[in-house]
């Protein structure tokens, strides 16, 4: 998976870097990345600092131009060469280049609007340590970044909490809760990374929070770091999983990694929300299926605390017909109730009343149906876990080459999902988008409850 596509970005998207541990390296990797998605020959993608960069680090960018004065960018404004264009104050000591100050930037922005360019900034630094806790001056993230990506390197962990594995160490000791020499751990680099005075200082309001953790060449980093997604999640709109090369060459300027080519985004973590469709008024059946009894609980009921169990966050159940005694049967879960009146127009106007009853756009949601009880976490589960190794439009299960439910999609067929009418649900839009099927050994997902013999049947084989 590429990193732009994980990072959902558009064509020209304004975007800073803070941390440690890859940051460099990830953030020229991107530009050369936006670069080749790019149709046009004669591409620019522009990037620029707020703090100081290495002077080794010049030679990453195909052009590097110093800027004293805004007649210096505006010398650059009716044509930009091409490729990845760095634009720095200069060298201001021995080894090291300065970044712009605020109004310098705020041309560089208007520069890259007019072209319409990707503008990638670099706002900390960390001397190349894996890990760091910023300082009081930083990180320097302009006020119009519209995605922060914090990164991390996983290579600390299990290492001792000492200068040459953490930048800033003493503020790192302070937000973490640990020791000088006490072995870094996931759960205290949680601590800082989701600290107000940590990873998430001075992060823009409004602009999009993604965390990424680095350096996950090996089983156990990997394990740690999903371990680590689950509570990050909490404070990021998404996680992503990677293993970058500490340093890029200048020889090459991208990064070329064993076993992992030149896509080294292992998953992406983000909120999967869950949908329960259950506004049918069961006219096939004689009364509301939605609450009969199985195993001791409501048909609805079960399905809800499934996508529960499961891990999927909100759980949004949708009711129509039979609103009130659908809603009293979930009283005591912790799901969001949409009624939706429309619901005698067709099954899409649920999908739709589930997708805007979903405060914060989540990366994805899985629809299961209230008239399917057999649905269980390990599906679920599975579904998720594949979207965030592939971020596929559609995740879905095949039994015996039989398409079944639930079913997963990415939050860019939200839009197509809106437009459904009648009594049509989400597999009307399997013909716009590739899917990923998941193969399930589990009949019991093409089962639903449409007429009382689907029902005795239900509880003759499986009850």
């Amino acid at each position: 998976m590429q990193l732009s596509h994980a990072l959902r970005l558009d064509s020209a998207p304004r975007l800073a870097f803070v941390g440690a541990g890859g940051k460099t390296t990830a953030l020229f990797s991107l530009a050369r990345e936006l670069l080749g998605n790019s149709k046009n020959d004669s591409a620019t993608v522009l990037i620029t600092a707020t703090t100081h960069l290495s002077r080794d680090q010049l030679g990453l960018a195909d052009h590097h131009i110093v800027i004293k004065t805004t007649a210096d960018i505006s010398a650059m404004a009716e044509v930009l060469p091409a490729g990845v264009l760095l634009l720095t104050a200069g060298v201001s000591q021995a080894e090291r280049v300065s970044g712009l100050d605020i109004q310098l930037l705020e041309e560089v922005l208007m520069l890259a609007n007019v072209h319409h360019v990707p503008l990638l900034v670099e706002a900390d630094g960390s001397r190349r340590r894996p890990m760091k806790a910023p300082a009081d001056h930083e990180p320097a993230i302009p006020p119009w970044v519209e995605q922060v990506v914090v990164v991390a390197g996983l290579s600390a962990l299990g290492r001792p909490l000492a200068p040459e594995w953490v930048h800033r160490l003493e503020r790192f000791a302070s937000l973490s809760g640990l020791s000088p020499e006490e072995a870094i751990t996931g759960d205290s680099a949680v601590n800082v990374l989701t600290h107000p005075k940590g990873g998430l200082k001075n992060i823009p309001s409004g602009a999009r929070k993604m965390v990424l953790l680095n350096q996950a060449d090996t089983p156990e980093r990997q394990a740690a770091a999903f371990r680590m997604a689950d509570h990050l999640l909490g404070f990021y709109h998404a996680v992503l999983v990677t293993s970058f090369a500490s340093r890029l060459t200048n020889e090459t300027k991208h990064v070329t990694l064993p076993g992992t080519g030149s896509d080294p985004v292992m998953a992406v973590h983000e909120s999967v929300a869950g949908i329960v469709l259950a506004g049918g008024e069961s006219a096939r059946f004689g009364r509301q299926k939605q609450v009969l009894d199985w195993h001791g609980e409501p048909i609805v009921r079960r399905v809800a605390r499934i996508a529960l169990e499961a891990g999927l966050s909100p759980v949004v159940v949708v009711t129509g017909a039979h609103f009130e005694i659908v809603d009293q049967k979930l009283d005591d879960l912790p799901v969001v109730n949409v009624h939706n009146p429309n619901w005698s127009e067709g099954q899409s106007t649920s999908v739709q009343a589930g997708i805007s009853a979903l405060d914060m756009k989540p990366g994805a949601v899985v629809f299961l149906l209230a008239d399917q009880p057999l649905v269980t976490p390990p599906v679920v589960r599975s579904l998720v876990e594949s979207h965030s190794r592939t971020m596929a439009p559609i995740v879905a299960p095949l039994v015996d080459e039989q398409r079944a439910n639930p079913v997963l999609f990415d939050r860019v067929t939200f839009r197509d999902l809106k437009t459904l009418s009648g009594d049509t649900g989400g597999r009307a839009i399997f013909p716009l988008y590739p899917i990923t099927w998941i193969p399930w050994h589990d009949r019991g997902l093409l089962l639903d409850v449409d007429t009382p013999e689907d029902y005795q049947r239900l509880k003759s084989e499986y009850g």
